[in-house]
């Protein structure tokens, strides 16, 4: 049986100002529905996302505010960072863990600037919105194995896609400039490339 993550509760004081400041970062709407006077659900989807948040009015016994270490994935952080300024937010400096294994509670331990080797998964750049609910962005560029089935790749959106094809760009010409020659079957290399940065396998040399 299939389970999978579909919403994450995020609990806030004031709804609308929550709904403004999320759309500011350019989260879709895709509900926002109240049954009466003291029941209101608002759900949000961040760009790219499987999976939404809702908050609203009694949908969460939770203290406004009281939600820490909610994760988004990108694959860029400085470029994601600077969105999130664009949006309205204030996220923190791009840090990554003096451990060097995912990032401590907090503030500890944080060492500014992203992770020495841009190691995939090691870089990193908080927020929080109106009410400090905290979100936290971590740089991921290269799946652990096991992460994702090898023989299924696919993306949330179209800017996903064309994400993973610049990469695999990038990376076939690396490829041409090792072989010393045009590659004429690219189609075949960008896919094996492109599934085994899902898969988190070894990519094609």
């Amino acid at each position: 049986m299939e389970m999978k993550l579909e919403v994450v509760v995020v609990p806030v004081s004031d709804v609308d100002r929550a709904k403004d400041f999320y759309t500011g970062l350019s989260w879709r709407l895709d509900a926002d529905v109240a049954t009466d006077g003291d029941f209101r659900v608002v759900q949000m989807t961040p760009p790219g996302s499987p999976a939404s948040v809702i908050f609203g009015s009694s949908v969460t016994e939770q203290t406004p505010g009281s939600a820490r270490g909610l994760h988004l994935v990108v694959d860029d952080i400085e470029a994601a960072r600077d969105e999130l300024r664009r949006g309205g937010a204030d996220p923190s400096d791009v840090f990554h863990d003096a451990g060097g294994v995912f990032h401590h509670a907090g503030t500890d331990a944080r060492v500014p600037g992203p992770d020495p080797q841009r190691s995939s998964y090691g870089s990193f750049v908080s927020f929080s919105d109106p009410d400090g609910n905290g979100w936290i962005l971590q740089e991921i560029t290269t799946r652990l194995p096991g992460r994702l089935d090898p023989a299924t790749t696919s993306f949330a959106s179209a800017e996903d896609l064309a994400s993973a094809l610049r990469r695999a760009a990038a990376a076939h010409g690396e490829h041409e400039a090792r072989i010393g020659a045009e590659d004429p079957n690219w189609p075949d290399w960008y896919a094996r490339y492109m599934v085994s940065e899902q898969a988190g396998t070894e990519p094609p040399s």
